[in-house]
């Protein structure tokens, strides 16, 4: 019995590979399929086109958030390099400035290249004292001294205040101090070619007047034949050996005797902007130098 139900199973197994292999054949030998085919193969493609639309669009969402996530790294790269250029931009065109102001003084004042010229630069201006103290940062450690001479290119502003070890307050020409006197002269007329007369008047600074922005110069003798005129170069005089000669000052717009009728006073342009400065040139005293 149990070997009848055996090779009956067999038998069963047999006929259903037959039928499956002549089931396959039939179907490859046909060009169109039956609709239990087609409703499964269109069933299938369905399933398939619904699934996949899905996956794509994620995939493709990820991708533009990757790409997107690249081009913010690029654009964060490239800022920094554009800041980073504008930077070196900028100090490259502050060394020029630099260089360019200090060769107009080299060739402005020929007797200054015999001194030491020692670059500073503004750190700090009190906007109550706007017109009579600027602090620079340059001091004892640099070798600046009271009373050397503050210069840009344009002019003299001023001398040197006070000096602490890092630090120097100047005080500009334009300050209102009474005390604040600089030897000056007026230099001679080109119109005057007289020969073995003087022709230069010397005097001091001594007062600035805010409401025409012009300096004060005040002298007690005048050579005989010499005339004051508008303008006339103002430097300075070099006596007493504080500052050296020639530094400009201004020139002469107006010219009037003092109250007293006693002495001449001239109104002096600035050569110099006394409002706006960044930087500066303290010219050193030869002492200074040989000290070092």
């Amino acid at each position: 019995m149990p070997q009848f139900f055996m090779n009956k199973r067999l038998i069963i197994l047999l006929v259903s590979i037959i039928i499956l292999v002549a089931l396959i054949g039939f179907s490859l030998s046909r060009s169109k399929l039956t609709w239990p085919e087609q409703f499964i193969k269109d069933t299938t493609g369905w399933v398939q086109t619904l699934v996949s639309r899905p996956v794509h669009y994620v995939a493709g969402v990820i991708d533009n958030v990757k790409d997107l996530q690249d081009t913010y790294q690029e654009n964060k790269e490239l800022k920094a390099k554009i800041e980073e250029y504008g930077l070196l931009k900028a100090q490259v065109q502050g060394l020029q400035k630099d260089n360019e102001e200090l060769q107009k003084i080299v060739d402005e004042y020929p007797s200054l290249n015999d001194k030491k010229l020692l670059k500073a630069t503004i750190v700090s201006r009190d906007p109550n004292q706007w017109n009579e103290l600027i602090t620079i940062n340059r001091g004892k450690n640099d070798g600046v001294e009271k009373d050397m001479a503050v210069i840009t290119s344009a002019g003299l502003i001023g001398k040197v205040k006070s000096v602490s070890t890092g630090t120097s307050t100047v005080q500009l020409l334009s300050s209102e101090d009474p005390t604040n006197r600089i030897s000056a002269y007026i230099q001679k007329d080109e119109n005057n070619k007289e020969k073995n007369k003087k022709t230069s008047v010397f005097g001091l600074i001594e007062d600035y007047d805010k409401e025409s922005k012009n300096l004060i110069m005040t002298w007690e003798e005048v050579p005989d034949g010499l005339e004051v005129k508008k303008g006339q170069i103002v430097s300075t005089s070099g006596l007493g050996g504080v500052f050296p000669p020639d530094l400009a000052i201004g020139k002469v717009v107006k010219v009037e005797s003092d109250e007293y009728g006693l002495a001449k006073k001239a109104y002096i342009e600035p050569a110099a902007d006394f409002y706006d400065i960044e930087h500066v040139l303290i010219v050193k005293r030869e002492s200074s130098e040989d000290d070092e």
